[in-house]
């Protein structure tokens, strides 16, 4: 009766509720090799603003639309030898922000899925934060080159992202003619997917959404 009584406050009194009061969700990662030195600032309870500077204008153009449409407000600094490694990097390091700012995923509703449409393309994204990383990419590229990055890189920085944190990622790109089109809707795809999966669930704010307790 006392936990019954304990979600109603919660949902009667959103002005009060943890999904309010509670401190913004926040990590920083960086990532110093002999290769690339790279930094980021990751708040998932943000509004989508962005701050990115690799020197790869796709790879900008990919991290600003990840956190225009999952909501996050992203702040990347990266430098290096080689845009694959700057590539492999920026991800790995925004995993593991994405990681800790999760901390121990009470609350979260853990799994999503999106489709986003970009003129020819039509992408899907499924993702589950349960801690069992998985990747199954079907892009459908046909260049070997978007704008300044390569697509083998793009292809690696998705598989990277979700190594890094854990995550269980399926992208597919279900029709598409245009290559810049199927990445940057694959991209807006996994952005919602993991906005609605970060998201609290008001209903079991205390709980960890697995039945073994743990993630």
């Amino acid at each position: 009766m006392k936990r019954v009584s304990q979600e109603r406050e919660l949902l009667s009194n959103s002005e009060t509720s943890p999904l309010f009061a509670s401190p913004e969700r926040k990590a920083e990662s960086q990532r110093k090799t002999s290769e690339v030195e790279v930094t980021v600032a990751l708040n998932i309870d943000g509004r989508g603003k962005s701050n990115v500077k690799t020197g790869t204008q796709f790879l900008d153009h990919i991290l600003g639309t990840l956190a225009k449409h999952a909501l996050f407000d992203l702040d990347v600094e990266a430098t290096g030898d080689l845009k694959h490694h700057i590539c492999e990097d920026v991800a790995l390091a925004l995993g593991e922000a994405l990681s800790k700012a999760l901390v121990e995923k009470k609350g979260i509703r853990r799994f999503s899925s999106a489709y986003v449409p970009m003129e020819d393309s039509l992408a899907r994204a499924v993702v589950d934060l349960g801690g069992r990383p998985y990747v199954n990419l079907e892009l459908r590229f046909a260049s070997k080159e978007i704008e300044d990055l390569t697509t083998e890189d793009i292809v690696h920085f998705f598989h990277s992202l979700a190594m890094a944190c854990k995550l269980d990622l399926h992208i597919a790109i279900l029709y598409g003619e245009n290559d810049h089109h199927k990445a940057e809707a694959a991209t807006k795809a996994l952005g919602l997917a993991l906005r609605e999966a970060v998201a609290y669930e008001a209903r079991t704010l205390t709980e960890i959404p697995s039945t073994k307790g743990v993630l």
